[in-house]
Parts: structure tokens; C-alpha cells; sequence
């Protein structure tokens, strides 16, 4: 277990420490920890002031969505309040043990109510389908009336020109649809979410993390 004199940045319910910092700096694959600090930047600084109407629901939800018995879910998805959301986020992970943390490729999934539907961006083809599929069927219940059922699309999206990069994708897409959905954005995905848009996101995260933590010392 890292020491306190590892932690890097204390954040909401985030706690990064020295070694998911590292990750950032090279050409590391990013962890749990990493999506779901910028998944929380996104609910309480990026797009706070639409905090009522939007979900970003962190890695370690979705993995216990993705693999509990469908009875679980409803009960640990309650405080939550998804029907009353009119997007909701998930990153996908096609890791399909409980017993351990990991995988190999990082998705997006979002719902979005405006249409009814499930989407699913993913930067290496459609390589995670079938978990997406996965997590949209259990969820399915719990984000409006009993019964109605969301469509499921593999939407079209940027794609990674290597073997790492695809938890940026799924921050920097994220990023993007929120612009687009609720501040107006009318740049396409496609043209905004480039390899070396993403590349430079590396940096960018890092700064911020940076930035965050001396505002803890101070």
C-alpha cells in the first residue's frame, strides 16, 4: 500500500497518488483512478452548473454494473437519481474479473434521454461492444419507466493510433459531448477529438493535477 507522503492530489472522492501521476507522463495506459478524477473535474468544475442534469458515474460503478446479478443494481444506483438525468456517462473497462483490477482498453458509454438511447464511442473500433451492451441491459431498469426500452448505437467515433491512449479518448469525448450538449459547442467530435488533441490532454491533466494539488498546501 503507498504511504501518505505518495498522495499527489486529494480530490472529492479522488485520491491520486504518486504513481497515477506517472502513467500520465509517458505513454501509460490511465487506471480507475485517473478516469474517474477527471470524471469527477467534469461533475464539480467543468460543467457544475449543470451537476442536476447530468451523471458521471466512476470506473468502479460500472465495473459492479457490468458484473453484479441484475438484483444488485437497482439498490447500489438509488442515490444516484438517474431517471430524473438526461445524460449519463460511463467508461466502459473490458476487464471481466471481479476479483482484480486492470484490463486492456477503456470505452465510452452514454445515455442520453434526449432520444432514448444508449451510445457507444469507442476509439479502437467496436472492440468493447459487448461490454457496453452489457452495462446498458442492466441499466436499462433504472433510468426511466419500467418497460421502455433505450436503443443501443455504435456511434462513430475518433480513433487511437496506438495501444495506449484510449482512457484519454474516453476523457477528451466526454469533454466534448458535454460542450456540445449543454454549452453549445458546435465543433463535430470528429475534428475536436484528434490524436494530438489527445496527445497534448496528457499534459494538460498533469498541469491540472498539479495545479489542484498546491491549492491543497496552501
Amino acid at each position: 500500500m503507498a504511504s501518505e507522503g505518495n498522495v499527489v492530489l486529494s480530490y472529492h472522492n479522488c485520491l491520486l497518488r504518486r504513481s497515477d501521476q506517472i502513467l500520465l507522463q509517458g505513454c501509460g495506459w490511465l487506471n480507475d483512478q485517473l478516469i474517474a478524477f477527471s470524471f469527477e473535474y467534469c461533475e464539480y468544475d467543468l460543467f457544475k452548473d449543470s451537476a442536476s442534469c447530468v451523471a458521471f458515474i466512476s470506473p468502479d460503478i460500472t465495473q459492479f454494473i457490468k458484473l453484479s446479478q441484475d438484483a444488485e443494481v437497482g439498490m447500489f444506483l438509488e442515490a444516484l437519481d438517474l431517471p430524473n438525468k438526461q445524460l449519463i456517462f460511463l467508461a466502459i473497462n473490458d476487464n471481466d474479473s471481479s476479483a482484480s483490477t486492470g484490463g486492456s482498453h477503456w470505452s465510452l458509454l452514454v445515455f442520453w434521454r434526449s432520444d432514448y438511447s444508449f451510445r457507444h464511442y469507442d476509439s479502437c473500433g467496436s472492440y468493447n461492444e459487448r461490454a457496453a451492451r452489457d452495462v446498458a441491459r442492466k441499466l436499462q431498469p433504472h433510468i426511466g419507466p419500467t418497460g421502455k426500452k433505450a436503443s443501443f448505437i455504435h456511434e462513430q467515433s475518433p480513433q487511437q493510433q496506438n495501444g495506449y491512449d484510449c482512457g484519454l479518448f474516453v476523457i477528451c469525448t466526454t469533454e466534448h459531448l458535454c460542450r456540445q450538449s449543454l454549452q453549445g459547442c458546435q465543433v463535430p467530435l470528429l475534428e475536436a477529438v484528434t490524436q494530438a488533441a489527445v496527445t497534448r490532454k496528457r499534459q494538460d491533466i498533469l498541469k491540472l493535477i498539479a495545479d489542484l494539488g498546491s491549492m491543497d498546501t496552501e
